[in-house]
């Protein structure tokens, strides 16, 4: 894959559809413990359907080169760099992509850095206060010692503790075994990743995304909340309060899906974003 050293952080990417395009450019951000393939099947969708796509791994845990001790690991620090990507890439009106802890850092992004966004399109995510949802509140607790995420993940080489409610369960209803095997082996091989994923474990404050979530009340440019219907972690109470929010937000439910929502229904966020592309 090819990489970006930016101020703040190296960052793997993969690129999808024509280099240029006239449709404005889709960059994606994902959340803790997840790579680019999180959105693979909208990606590709949207590729054929000539929009250029960037998923980049960010540096959250499933990231194959350390972020290190020197970076600013906070979701403040993830969002500078996401930013830096937008710029060393030449994106303009880009359309801003995310789901999970992803959510909240695209948020931190339209709050410090509206200029760098045309468009958000937000999927179940953190907000407000819930940063992280219950029931993964105590697991981010103790994954800011990285001995205690070692622990933690050494044994989800078990396809059935993946997909139980303490890995991927309560996050997809279309279980891909290949996939969240894959996305743990960084921390799980890496002792440098588990120490990026402690240290923003530690960065994360719900009273700091409490406070960034209600300014958004001034971002005028568009945004769609594509809301799993089925998510117990981020409920469709979340959703609609954050859409209530946004001044130029829109709401839709997606039954059946649950947190990751670009693999349970990837053609709901397609739809979402070629329609918020589109518009005037």
């Amino acid at each position: 894959m090819p990489t970006r050293s930016l101020p703040s952080g190296v960052v793997e990417y993969r690129e999808y559809g024509p280099v240029v395009s006239s449709r404005p450019p889709v960059l994606f951000v994902h959340g803790v413990l997840v790579d680019y393939r999180l959105w693979e099947p909208v990606a590709q969708r949207l590729a054929a359907a000539g929009y250029r796509c960037i998923a980049p791994t960010w540096p959250l845990g499933s990231h194959r080169v350390a972020w290190g001790s020197d970076a600013d690991r906070t979701p403040r620090g993830a969002a500078r760099l996401i930013s830096e990507f937008i710029a060393d890439r030449g994106l303009k009106d880009v359309t801003l992509v995310g789901n999970d802890t992803g959510g909240a850092l695209c948020q931190y992004v339209m709050h410090y850095y509206p200029d760098a966004v045309g468009r958000v399109v937000l999927t179940n995510c953190d907000a407000f206060d819930v940063f992280p949802p219950q029931p993964f509140k105590l697991l981010f607790s103790l994954a800011r010692n990285p001995a205690m995420i070692s622990m933690l993940l050494a044994p989800m080489h078990l396809r059935l503790l993946r997909h139980s409610p303490l890995g991927y369960g309560l996050l997809m209803t279309k279980r891909d075994p290949k996939l969240t095997s894959a996305i743990l082996k960084p921390a799980q091989s890496d002792r440098a990743i588990r120490a990026d994923l402690a240290a923003f474990a530690t960065a994360i404050d719900p009273a700091e995304l409490a406070t960034v979530t209600p300014a958004l009340s001034g971002f005028t440019k568009p945004v769609s909340i594509v809301w799993g219907m089925a998510d117990r972690a981020f409920t469709p109470k979340l959703g609609r309060r954050l859409a209530d929010v946004l001044p130029n937000a829109t709401f839709t439910e997606v039954p059946g899906a649950r947190t990751f929502v670009s693999l349970d229904r990837p053609a709901a966020v397609f739809e979402a974003i070629t329609a918020l592309s589109s518009s005037k």
